[in-house]
């Protein structure tokens, strides 16, 4: 049986990658009267660049003699994971600022806006779906309808099935609620970056801020594998990536400031 404690945290999880990005859209809406267009562009640009271009580009490095030597070392990994999160997702905000959103400029509320869509959509694509993914095994676990599923798989499938029954019984609670967590950290980080580069892009003085943004997002990923690959803790590890979000918001605070 999957305990019940881990399937309240996979809900609340579901709750925080669905319910976080939605009521901050409707919050910049209502309260600081932000425009609805940078949400949606937001949305579309994290999946433009980072679930399409970017996992092209994986594909076709990591499958090359030079990406058999990056997955075979960690510090590789690590160094190229970041690097290639920090190009794909800050070109596709500093593209965007100066192109869809060039009239939204005016506005620096927009900024987070963008920030809540593009994080926001991340949140739902890699956490929301997850979430719900395991709560429906769980439930069919713990009723007995994953026996009669497996029964109609080929024997591969049937192994893979319950590879990820066993991993859902045995895993602790707490990091059912961590991928929670993660989330909320994550936001932070993408509406802060947003804040960094949409000055970089609005003020000419301040265009040093979109290499600063690329810098942070890959120190972050980088760090994010090699924790993650070494046996750090979880909860080490989310500590680590949630004082690195914060930091990130009180430096976009400091540039952004109460302008919008």
């Amino acid at each position: 049986m999957v305990p019940i404690l881990s399937m309240v945290f996979m809900l609340v999880s579901l709750i925080i990658a669905v319910g976080l990005p939605v009521i901050l859209c409707i919050w910049l809406r209502i309260v600081k009267k932000a425009d609805l267009l940078p949400f949606f562009v937001g949305c579309g640009v994290m999946l433009l660049f980072a679930f399409v271009l970017e996992q092209i580009a994986h594909t076709l490095i990591l499958s090359s003699p030079a990406g058999t030597a990056i997955r075979g070392n960690t510090w590789l990994y690590a160094l190229y994971g970041g690097a290639m999160a920090a190009l794909f997702e800050e070109t596709g905000r500093n593209l965007t600022f100066r192109t869809v959103l060039k009239k939204y400029l005016g506005r620096d509320v927009n900024a987070l806006m963008y920030g809540a869509g593009h994080g926001g959509f991340e949140a739902i694509a890699i956490l929301g779906i997850a979430s719900l993914n395991n709560l429906i095994t769980s439930v069919m676990i713990n009723s007995g309808g994953i026996l009669a599923l497996m029964d109609t798989l080929p024997a591969d499938a049937a192994a893979q099935v319950e590879a990820a029954v066993e991993t859902l019984k045995t895993t602790p609670s707490g990091l059912f609620l961590m991928g929670g967590a993660e989330r909320v950290f994550a936001v932070i980080l993408q509406i802060s970056l947003s804040v960094l580069v949409w000055n970089a892009v609005k003020y000419r003085e301040k265009r040093m801020l979109f290499p600063a943004a690329m810098l942070i997002h890959f120190a972050v990923d980088a760090l994010t594998v090699i924790f993650s690959q070494t046996g750090v803790s979880v909860y080490l590890l989310e500590a680590v990536v949630g004082i690195m979000a914060l930091l990130s918001a009180a430096a976009a605070w400091k540039v952004w400031g109460d302008r919008a």
